[in-house]
Parts: C-alpha cells; sequence; structure tokens
C-alpha cells in the first residue's frame, strides 16, 4: 500500500450514520449525566452536602486529579459548570458543531470531558462507578470523529470498537473469574432481585422458568467472550456482531437500572456498524452517504495528524487495560492514568444472593420505645413499599439510592450515611427533594432509626393474593432509635 493508498484509508466515508450515532448519543448522555449532577450533587457533595467537596479538597496538600474545583468550590460553581456542560451536550445532540469544521465537535467534546472530569474527581464515593470513567473516555474519543465536512477516521472507529470490546470482554472475564454462579449458570437465578435497582419488569424476568435463566447466562458469556471479537471482523459480520451487543444490552436495559452503561454500550457498538449494513436494516439509511449528500473535499492533512496522534496515544494507553485482561488478578473498572482514559471495565463478577435493604423510619413521638408511630421515609429507586412496581429510571442515576444498595454489602456505619440521617433529623430542604415521600411533610422528626430486612419478589400466587410485589422479613436493627438531642445509637 504506498501513501496514496494509506492515506484513502485512513478516511471510512461508509461509517457516516455510525458517526451521527456516536457523537449524537454520547452527547445524549453527558446531558443526562449533567442533568444527573445538577440535582443531586449539591445535596450529595455540596457546601452543606454529606460529604462536602470544600473539606474534601481541604483535606490533600496538593490535590493530583485533574479537576476545575482545584482552587475554589462552590454550589454556585458547580451549577454554572453544569449549565455550561449542558448547553454543550445540547448543541452536540442537535448537530450544531458537526456542521462547522472538524475542531469544532473536537473542542465541545473536550470540554464535556474535562467538566465532567471535574465533577467525578471531587464526586468521592458517589462517583465511584465505572460508567463515570466510560462516559469519560467515550467523549474524548468521539471528539476526534470530525465534523459533517470530513469522513470519519478509521482509525478513530476502530479504538471505540477497542472500547467496547474491553467493555464486554472485560465483562465477560470477571464473570468467569468470578463466582461459581456464572460458571454453573445459575448466576440468574438471583440477580433479577437481587441488582441494585430493579425496574418495572425485574419481577417478571426473575419468575421466568430456571432452564430459561440458565439459557440466558449461556447467552450472556457468547455475547462477551465470544462475539467482541467479531466487531473486528469484515463487514457485514461486525455489524452483526454489534446487532447482537445492542439487542443483549437492550435486554438489560429492559430488566434492570444501571444508569447509561447500557445505553453507551449500545450507542458505541454502532462504530462497528457501516452505511450499508445499517441501509439493510433500515432503508431510510443511505447506503451510500455521499451520493446522498454530496461528496466533501478531501479531508485536510492537518486533521489527519490530529486523528492519528490521538489514536497512537490511546493505542499507547492500551498497554496496560490490554495486559489487566488476561491477568489472574483482574482489575473491575480500573483507570491507569489520571485522566481516565483506555480503562478497564467490568461487573457483577459475583452475584448477591439475598436482597437486605436498608431501611429508615423516623417518628415525632417524644419516647422512641413502646408504641411510638414510626414512619418509612421512601426512596425514588430502590425498593420499599411492597406493592409499589419499580420505575424505569436509566439513563438518569440515582445515586443516593444506589449507595443505599451497597450499605449491607459493606457496613451501614458509613460517614455519609449518619450525615443523611442528620439530614432528615433536621429535615433539611435539599436532601428531603432526593426522595420520593417523606411521611412528614417537612417536619422534623424527633427519632430516626435503622433497620434491615429481607426483600424477595412474591411469587405469582403471593401476588395474587396480597396484591404485594415484594416480602419482606425483618432482620436487625444496625442503627437504634437517634436524635439530634439524645443519640441513642452512633452519630456523625
Amino acid at each position: 500500500m504506498d501513501c496514496v493508498d494509506w492515506l484513502a484509508w485512513l478516511d471510512a466515508p461508509e461509517y457516516e450514520f455510525a458517526r451521527q450515532v456516536l457523537q449524537r448519543g454520547v452527547a445524549a448522555l453527558y446531558f443526562v449525566a449533567f442533568l444527573s449532577t445538577l440535582n443531586q450533587f449539591p445535596a450529595l457533595l455540596g457546601e452543606r452536602g454529606l460529604l462536602p467537596v470544600p473539606e474534601f479538597l481541604a483535606a490533600f496538600t496538593r490535590f493530583r486529579r485533574p479537576t476545575l474545583f482545584r482552587w475554589r468550590y462552590s454550589d454556585g460553581l458547580l451549577r454554572g459548570l453544569c449549565a455550561a456542560g449542558l448547553a454543550v451536550s445540547a448543541l452536540l445532540v442537535a448537530g450544531v458543531p458537526q456542521m462547522g469544521p472538524p475542531w469544532i465537535p473536537l473542542i465541545a467534546f473536550l470540554a464535556l470531558w474535562l467538566l465532567y472530569m471535574s465533577i467525578v474527581n471531587v464526586g468521592q464515593t458517589f462517583y465511584g462507578f465505572g460508567w463515570e470513567m466510560l462516559l469519560l473516555e467515550a467523549g474524548f474519543t468521539v471528539g476526534f470523529l470530525g465534523s459533517n465536512q470530513t469522513e470519519p477516521p478509521r482509525t478513530v472507529l476502530i479504538l471505540i470498537v477497542w472500547l467496547v470490546f474491553r467493555l464486554e470482554f472485560g465483562a465477560g472475564m470477571i464473570k468467569i473469574r468470578g463466582g461459581s454462579e456464572w460458571r454453573d449458570l445459575t448466576a440468574l437465578y438471583y440477580h433479577h432481585e437481587t441488582q441494585p435497582m430493579p425496574g418495572p419488569l425485574s419481577r417478571q424476568a426473575h419468575l421466568l422458568p430456571k432452564p430459561l435463566h440458565r439459557i440466558e447466562v449461556v447467552g450472556n458469556h457468547i455475547a462477551q467472550l465470544v462475539v467482541p471479537f467479531l466487531l473486528f471482523a469484515p463487514q457485514p459480520v461486525a455489524g452483526v456482531a454489534a446487532g447482537v451487543v445492542v439487542v443483549t444490552q437492550l435486554w438489560l436495559v429492559a430488566s434492570g437500572n444501571f444508569a447509561w452503561l447500557n445505553w453507551m454500550a449500545i450507542v458505541l457498538a454502532f462504530a462497528a456498524v457501516s452505511d450499508p449494513v445499517a441501509h439493510a436494516v433500515i432503508p431510510a439509511i443511505p447506503a451510500d452517504w455521499n451520493a446522498a449528500t454530496g461528496a466533501r473535499p478531501e479531508t485536510p492533512l492537518w486533521w489527519l495528524a490530529i486523528t492519528l496522534a490521538a489514536s497512537v496515544l490511546l493505542v499507547v494507553l492500551s498497554y496496560w487495560p490490554l495486559r489487566n485482561l488476561f491477568s489472574r488478578r483482574q482489575l473491575m473498572n480500573a483507570s491507569f492514568n489520571r485522566w481516565q482514559l483506555v480503562n478497564a471495565y467490568g461487573a457483577f463478577g459475583t452475584v448477591t444472593k439475598q436482597r437486605i435493604e436498608i431501611v429508615v423510619q423516623g417518628t415525632l413521638d417524644e419516647d422512641p420505645d413502646g408504641g411510638a408511630d414510626w414512619r418509612e421515609y421512601g426512596f425514588k429507586g430502590k425498593p420499599g413499599e411492597l406493592r409499589r412496581i419499580p420505575r424505569q429510571w436509566a439513563p438518569y442515576h440515582l445515586r443516593l439510592d444506589w449507595l443505599m444498595w451497597f450499605l449491607p454489602l459493606r457496613t451501614v456505619h458509613e460517614e455519609w450515611f449518619y450525615a443523611f440521617l442528620g439530614k432528615l433529623l433536621a429535615a433539611d430542604r435539599q436532601m428531603l427533594r432526593l426522595l420520593r415521600h417523606d411521611p412528614f411533610d417537612g417536619a422534623a422528626p424527633r427519632w430516626v432509626r435503622v433497620r434491615s430486612f429481607h426483600y424477595r419478589f412474591a411469587s405469582r400466587k403471593e401476588f395474587r393474593e396480597t396484591g404485594n410485589r415484594w416480602v419482606r422479613t425483618l432482620l436487625s436493627e444496625p442503627i437504634p432509635a437517634t436524635s439530634l438531642r439524645r443519640p441513642k445509637g452512633r452519630q456523625r
């Protein structure tokens, strides 16, 4: 291949539909992430939050993680940053920056990457999820796809496929190396019921016959351990493999709430879908985008140099996650550099066999013992009321509800949780807005307590008899009645 042929190969005009989906889809998920932050960050991590960012930053003599809050944090600055992120991501979803030179969408995506990284790096436990670094890596990478004035760069598309490979194959290897339930095909006997935040169809999925659950696990292993290799195959094989990824991820969307993790996998999978393959599935999509919209000018050499430099950078950074994939001590959701690029992914290496829920109750009575009227606080996403159908929240991320799921797996005696109980005792309005139900309509309870319950989905017979979708059993009271004035249990 001579120089002219090599330069021609770098352009991938047959992947224009993929570029449109990638740029607009990733931008849409950034919009959701900034909206989630705007609505929740001040109460959780703001100046008066559960884990205040100013206190977090003050604990470091030198904070090494990149963040625009390094020198100063305020809730006003946080809201301004979110507003900027929402505006830029909305413009990208509408395709406005893509109408200009290729450096304009690049700057827009790099701005989203930097703005959101500034949030993640001070978000502490509330931003300790794998999909945060996935969003950062995806935003950085798709920025180099250019604009409508240039052809999609092939090397960048390949690197996005490499991201999907790490996401899927990494998760598959974590499962094979993890709990025996993935190897004996019983993992989905439990997963739909015990996952962090069930969706409206989770109970129906859980009640499917066990042989179907075993088939699900086999299908999962094929989708995550075999199909990812086919994403690098010639078309139409790569497009079919991408379709398998999309279908399996849609099933996960339908059966649970995992923020934007599954939606991001769906969007990124389109990097392996060429225009002819997309046209075969949806005839309205042009099989030849240039013939339908007009030929583009030749890609400028300066832009080729930028995309190649970015590609070389990402290839070099791939050494550490590649080694991790085949390591016996495989890391899950790990970053190997401070910029959170080319990370290691994976989830649910083991499946929880029982669902333990932390329930918070309060009372207005002076005496918490005996016949006190205890009332439960309701959360938006996590199970609580026995009759309530879980809602579909993804791709929106309910951070408080997710952290509540981790408490019984670790310990309820976490700093942020005691701070949360203190906010309830003070009837903090900012915190109460994160809940679905305040049993005291804004009044401050005199006491709160924490109880743990075993939850399981009601069988079809139990549902017909009681109308309850959950059955629960009291296990313990890890934090007894506690008051701001007379604490009976541990308090922050």
